[in-house]
């Protein structure tokens, strides 16, 4: 692989496709933890890194390999087995690991696997050290380095993970409040929070009832979990459930739904968690950090509480980012990653669900009452094609079509234009009082953006 390197291996979260094929094969798998070790192997003391992973069949495939470079290298791996990626970055603080190893592609359908990393604080790896990792990818310049007889990495098996991060987990619930009782139905997607998302939550005291716990390699995310809620709703509406949790593959977002059988978003949880911290005195700078696509009745509500909203590019790590340059404590993203900054370093769904269980604890009320905290505004999102890859927004007769579009919905209205970050699409999405205004305008500049793109 020492020739010249043609696409970029990190996206926005870690190397990521289909599993068996570049660039998540073997092989690529190998060099991605020979080039991993390299980079945090900065001194002569024993050095180890933590690899977990999902559910996927394959995570067996890219786990030995990932394990086998990183031992080449004369750096030890801790081996953790399927734990939800939020268990990885506390271990990997817990265990004063140099980094931790993430195999999951999260909220994709089995077939496809990914690999993240963090650094030893627990948080993802900035930019500058993926592309290091990166060009010791492609490149053969530490092909040379090969240690020998005792200086050759151990592998260890750490049995006792999943137990430490329930006792961590289970740490971040007021002590003094209980779910004793509460009927709460959790669906794992098959994933990485298969065992413990139900454990935490009866050693909590809730009676649990659980959809999509039992993984058998292929059906991770399979109609099932954060992004294919349906069968939970129904379940809950069956059950007369009071609350019900939704993980993804990694369990590191969360979706609820409550009594009724109703979807509770993550701008939701931000404006329920938001407000409740505040409340308290203990939320951060009074400001929330959400992305560009948080639903602009997020910011109205919190504007109305006396919180400000930063936003920032869609993405959890953006948030996380912006989160540690401000010292905010509360961000998140709609799709359900929200990030309690004050218990982990990154999105973690359990930690979510206990944050709003604490509340409902707190409080006597149902989660449909806590979740009017915000009136969602109409959305609509056009995807317009072009020939290829560029960014339109700054055309001057579409910046025109923006401008048209902003002054008509003022403060109670919203147009974002961007260009897809892997497609050759521009996205066009508007947000109002009212569908129609928002389907108008929303075409409007749509169709502009076809005109311009030709």
């Amino acid at each position: 692989m020492s020739e010249t390197k043609k696409i970029r291996l990190f996206g926005t979260d870690g190397v990521r496709g289909v599993a068996n094929t570049e660039p998540m094969s073997s092989e690529t798998a190998l060099r991605l933890g020979r080039a991993v070790a390299h980079v945090f192997r900065r001194s002569p003391r024993r050095h180890k890194i933590l690899i977990g992973k999902d559910t996927r069949v394959s995570g067996y495939m890219l786990e030995t390999a990932m394990a086998s470079g990183i031992c080449s290298m004369g750096v030890d791996v801790l081996l953790v087995g399927p734990m939800p990626t939020p268990g990885i970055a506390f271990l990997t603080r817990s265990l004063r690991a140099d980094a931790g190893v993430v195999i999951s592609a999260s909220h994709n359908p089995f077939q496809d696997n990914g690999i993240k990393f963090f650094a030893s604080d627990g948080f993802k790896l900035p930019d500058a050290v993926e592309h290091e990792i990166e060009d010791l990818v492609f490149a053969d310049s530490i092909d040379h380095l090969r240690p020998t007889a005792s200086e050759i990495g151990k592998a260890f098996r750490i049995d006792d993970a999943l137990g430490r991060y329930n006792v961590f987990v289970k740490n971040c619930f007021p002590r003094h409040l209980t779910v004793d009782g509460m009927k709460i139905v959790v669906d794992a997607a098959n994933g990485a929070g298969y065992r413990v998302a139900p454990e935490v939550l009866e050693e909590l005291g809730a009676r649990v009832d659980t959809l999509a716990c039992e993984p058998d390699g292929e059906n991770i995310n399979r109609g099932c979990g954060a992004t294919h809620p349906e069968h939970l709703q129904a379940r809950v509406r069956e059950l007369g459930a009071d609350v019900g949790v939704a993980l993804d593959g990694d369990a590191d977002r969360c979706i609820l739904v409550d009594e009724r059988g109703e979807l509770v978003d993550g701008d939701q949880v931000l404006g329920i968690a938001a407000r409740e911290l505040k409340c308290n005195g203990q939320l951060a700078k009074d400001t929330v950090v959400a992305t560009v696509m948080s639903n602009l009745g997020l910011e109205v509500a919190l504007r109305e509480l006396g919180i400000a909203l930063r936003r920032t590019p869609v993405g959890d790590r953006y948030v996380v980012e912006e989160m540690v340059r401000g010292g905010f404590n509360l961000g998140g993203e709609q799709s359900g990653h929200v990030l309690f900054l004050d218990h982990n370093t990154t999105g973690d769904g359990l930690i979510t669900a206990l944050a709003i269980l604490a509340i409902l604890a707190d409080t006597g009320r149902p989660l449909s009452e806590l979740a009017r905290v915000m009136t969602r505004y109409p959305q609509l999102l056009i995807n317009v094609p072009i020939r290829e890859r560029r960014d339109l927004s700054g055309e001057p007769r579409v910046v025109a079509a923006i401008e048209e579009v902003e002054h008509a919905l003022g403060d109670r209205g919203r147009v974002l234009v961007r260009p897809s970050g892997t497609e050759a699409l521009m996205r066009v999405m508007v947000e109002g009082q009212h569908d129609g205004d928002v389907r108008r305008h929303a075409e409007a500049v749509a169709q502009v953006l076809r005109e311009v793109a030709g």
